[in-house]
This record gives C-alpha cells, sequence and structure tokens, in this order.
C-alpha cells in the first residue's frame, strides 16, 4: 500500500515546527507496512499542478492531510485537487479541527472520504489493513465517514497508555534541508495530555485530562537523532513540560549523563516553575520558558478557569531572572466578559512583569468550552472563516467591545515595537545603525529572503540552466535577486551559508548548472562519505 501524506502550507511567519503530528502518523503508517511520502507545502509552494505530478509519480492508494482550524481550508482543497486527480483514491483529515468538527467537515466537503479523531496512531494500525474494504470501517474506532448518505462515526478510541509503544516520529520523510534553512527549533514531546481546563484550549479535549509520559531513554535517543540531522535547537511542545518536577529531573540529568549540547525551550506554567527545577533545567541547555499568563486581570483569569494568579506569574518571571533563563509571556485579547477595564489591567501588568510578551486574539476553535458552551459566556463568535482563525484577526465580540476594539488595543500595544523597528530599518539604511541594529535588520532580510525561496519555489523556478563558471553562487545569487527583487549583494550573502552548509547544491551537466534543495543533508553527507 502507497500513502501520500499532506503538510498543508502554513504562514512562515508564524516559524513552524517540522510537522510533528503528521511525522508520527507517516510513522504508524510505515509500522503497518505502507510505503509513504511526505509532501511538504509548509517550506514549498503549492499548486494543483504540483499536487498532480507528484501523485501520477508515486500513484498512492490513500492520500491523507493534517492541519489545525486555520489551515484547514488549504487541507481540505487541496485533498479536493486530489480527488480530482484521482477520483480513486481514498482521502482521509485528521488533527484537532476535524476531530471535533467531524460532522461539518464530511457534509460540507464530499472530496473527504474519512475522519480519523483524536490520536490516530493506533486508528491507522487497524484502518490500513482494511482500507480498501468501506464495510470493514464501521468496527474501527476513532472514525468517522459517509455512507449511502448517512454520516458514520464508531466508538471513541482510548488513549494511547504507551507512548513508547509509538515509532519516533518519521522525519526522514520531510525536506530537512529547507527546515534547516530556515533555523527554527524542532518540536519534541515527552508527554501527551493536561491536567488543566482553560476554556479556550484544545489539550485536555485532544489528549486527554491525564497526563501520559515517554521514557527518559527514548526522549532523548530522539533527540540524539536530531542533532544528528545537523539540527541544533528544539522546543518541547508539551501542554506543561513541568506537569512533574521527578520527571523534568530525570530528562535534565539525561542529557547532560549523555553530554549533549542542545539549546532548547518549553512551555511551562507559573504554578509549576520555581528556581530548583529552572537550575536544573538550564544545566541541561534550556534558555527559554513560555508562560500562557493571559490576563492581567484577577476575576479574567478565574472566569476562564486558567488555575494561576498574578503574583505566580510574578515569582516565576522572578525565578527565571534568578537564575538567566529567558522569561516569555503570552496574553490573550477578547475573552469572555472582556472590558476596557481588563484590557488595561493586562497590559499594566504586562509592562510591570517587563519580559518579552506577545498578543493573541481569541479564537473560540470547534471543541473548546468557550466554543461549545458560548451560551454561558459573554461572548459572541462572529465568523466561521477559519483562515480568520489565526490569533491575529478578531473573530469574536463581548457586551462591551467589539473586534475594533479589540484589534485595536492589540494594534496600540505593539506600536512602540513596530515604530522602533521602522527607526532601526532607517538607521539601517541610511548606514548609521547600530552593529546589534545592522544584524538584526539583516537577520530580516535573510529571513524574508528564504521565505520566499521557499514559498515561490525560487530555486526550482529560476536557477536551471545557469552557465557553470568560476562563481555559480553569483549567477545563482543574481537570477534570485531578479525574480524576487532583492539586492543581488544581500541575495549572495545570505545564500551562500546555504551551499556552505549543503542545504543547497549544483549538479552540473554540459557547462550547465541546475541548483537544487537537498532532501536530507545528513543522507548526502553518508552518501558522499561512502561513495555512493
Amino acid at each position: 500500500m502507497k500513502i501520500c501524506l499532506i503538510a498543508p502550507p502554513y504562514p512562515l511567519e508564524q516559524a513552524p515546527s517540522p510537522p510533528l503530528g503528521l511525522c508520527y502518523v507517516a510513522a504508524a503508517c510505515e509500522a503497518a507496512g505502507a510505503q509513504v511520502i511526505i509532501l511538504d507545502y509548509i517550506v514549498s509552494r503549492y499548486t494543483p499542478e504540483k499536487l498532480r505530478d507528484a501523485l501520477a509519480d508515486f500513484k498512492p492508494d490513500v492520500v491523507g492531510a493534517t492541519s489545525v482550524t486555520m489551515n484547514f481550508p488549504a487541507a481540505a482543497a487541496i485533498l479536493r485537487d486530489a480527488k480530482a486527480a484521482d477520483p480513486g483514491l481514498i482521502t482521509m483529515m485528521g488533527g484537532p479541527h476535524v476531530s471535533f468538527d467531524a460532522e461539518n467537515t464530511l457534509n460540507r466537503n464530499p472530496a473527504i472520504d474519512l475522519i480519523c479523531m483524536g490520536e490516530s496512531e493506533r486508528t491507522l494500525a487497524e484502518l490500513l489493513p482494511v482500507i480498501g474494504d468501506r464495510s470493514a470501517w464501521h468496527a474501527v474506532a476513532g472514525i468517522a465517514f459517509r455512507e449511502d448518505g448517512n454520516l458514520h462515526v464508531t466508538e471513541p478510541r482510548e488513549l494511547i497508555r504507551d507512548l513508547d509503544s509509538l515509532p519516533l516520529p518519521a522525519r526522514h520523510l520531510l525536506p530537512l534541508s529547507r527546515y534547516q534553512a530556515l533555523g527554527f527549533p524542532v518540536s519534541i514531546i515527552t508527554s501527551r495530555g493536561c491536567p488543566n481546563r482553560c476554556i479556550f484550549c484544545l489539550g485536555r479535549r485532544m489528549v486527554g485530562q491525564k497526563v501520559r509520559h515517554r521514557s527518559t531513554a527514548r526522549v532523548v535517543d530522539e533527540i540524539e537523532a536530531i542533532l544528528d540531522y545537523g539540527f541544533t535547537r528544539i522546543n518541547i511542545a508539551d501542554d506543561l513540560f513541568t506537569a512533574n518536577r521527578r520527571r523534568v529531573a530525570d530528562f535534565c540529568r539525561e542529557i547532560r549523563a549523555r553530554g549533549l549540547t542542545v539549546g532548547w525551550s518549553a512551555f511551562s506554567r507559573v504554578n509549576t516553575i520555581d528556581e530548583e527545577i529552572l537550575v536544573q533545567m538550564r544545566d541541561a541547555g534550556c534558555d527559554a520558558v513560555s508562560f500562557g499568563v493571559e490576563s492581567g486581570n484577577s476575576d479574567m483569569l478565574r472566569r476562564v478557569r486558567k488555575g494561576i494568579t498574578l503574583d505566580q506569574a510574578r515569582d516565576a518571571v522572578a525565578a527565571c531572572r534568578a537564575v538567566g533563563v529567558l522569561p516569555h509571556a503570552s496574553f490573550m485579547v477578547g475573552l469572555p466578559g472582556e472590558t476596557a477595564e481588563t484590557l488595561a489591567d493586562t497590559r499594566v501588568f504586562a509592562a510591570e512583569l517587563g519580559i518579552d510578551h506577545g498578543y493573541h486574539l481569541l479564537a473560540p476553535f470547534p471543541g473548546t468550552t468557550v466554543r461549545e458552551h458560548i451560551e454561558d459566556y459573554d461572548l459572541k463568535v462572529l465568523s466561521d472563516d477559519w483562515e480568520q482563525y489565526d490569533a491575529t484577526h478578531a473573530v469574536v465580540r463581548t457586551s462591551q467591545l467589539g473586534p475594533e476594539d479589540l484589534s485595536g488595543f492589540v494594534e496600540d500595544c505593539y506600536r512602540p515595537i513596530r515604530d522602533s523597528w521602522a527607526a532601526s530599518r532607517a538607521r539601517y539604511d541610511a548606514g548609521t545603525c547600530s552593529s546589534e541594529e545592522y544584524a538584526n535588520v539583516d537577520n530580516y532580510h535573510r529571513m524574508q529572503l528564504i521565505y520566499r525561496m521557499l514559498a515561490e519555489d525560487l530555486i526550482e523556478r529560476y536557477a536551471s540552466g545557469i552557465p557553470a563558471g568560476d562563481d555559480p553562487i553569483t549567477a545563482l545569487a543574481a537570477r534570485i535577486a531578479g525574480s524576487a527583487d532583492m539586492d543581488k549583494s544581500m541575495v549572495r550573502r545570505h545564500i551562500a551559508p546555504l551551499v556552505e552548509k549543503g542545504l543547497v547544491k549544483q549538479e552540473v551537466s554540459e557547462g550547465a548548472g541546475r541548483w537544487y534543495w537537498t532532501h536530507n543533508n545528513r543522507v548526502d553527507r553518508v552518501k558522499e562519505a561512502i561513495g555512493w
């Protein structure tokens, strides 16, 4: 059996990691005996023509996609294109959005045959052997599908108790060199489950309220594999990494015992952290911790069942400062009952903490308590345009504040930062900036270049047929700069390290060169070493 898995487009500006959930799914499919490819449209341009060519080349039996709410429309459109290219394909989708909106998804998207709900690794192990026999689907727990015009939802699947029984994520199927060019951290999980009850979060609904842990050895084995691919930084994406102090200590001890050098960050809660645990994390390579504080108003924190206090947030930030770990706080705008006064409290509290922080506009995703019980809250959902559910668009209102008030608050909070950034860029252009400003602005240009190279397939579209010469990188830079309307010297300066690291290579034939992204630089290095 052949399975093609799709990573749908996702904004590169939001610093995506290699898609972890999809890699777990791919590994489960491989373990079930399937031949698997991943088409990653996060780090490459999507077109129906590219998809059609890939399907014609691979000839899969099944095409599956994952999505979160904001990129669900794109994922659904890709499955429609796949079905149009080959009506005989079985199409399926998984992920948090469709897990809690299965009926609407299937009713409104006839090109989607089946939905895997919740954790899907065990589901796929049972489903794939019978995927061609639709009558057998009824016996597979954890899926939804149509039959004779009717919606069928099978019994819920139990959560996976032994996470160590899962194969390691199949990152080898990803175009890893492209992610290395971006330089973002690689996400891992050490556990699944969230014991908290925040009304705006899907964590406990998707992976359960009881935290299930992977063994420390298994997690650190995975980190070693990530480092072997050439990455140097990870992010621990657990809903609550610091849920169990003993396990955090064991993890940090194992990192040190193996002598691993890796920078990492984690998500935590302000009521689960102190100097003692932070010292252990710091000594194992942790240099940053993110806290969801959400509001600077105590009543609001109680209303959304956050389960923390403002004093706990103050203490957590102080502990980070004391041990030299960078704290970051996120705040949510547009929570139920939000008023001008509660927003003012949040802004004052964020300033008091004096740390890096960000604001996110509430997006009431399907499956969250706030959406499913919205009649209990001072909140109204204004749109089901899922592409707007990206935390940067106001899709709700309260009795006191409309979407323009919520968006205006965020804009006003960010205005000093944007004004400062604009001034730095002006000084950069004038040649009067400081060395720190130069580094920041130049890195911004580097990232914009790489975003465009990936999202617009600039290497693939414009880097063939370049005459081989003494300085092929300059010739490549000239092509890219011309198509991207960027400064040629800047483009060359930022492309050269990609070539030096082997992320982009040139193949020469009959005096002309073809530049291309390598799929996996580690594999390429091994092939070269053994002469393959």
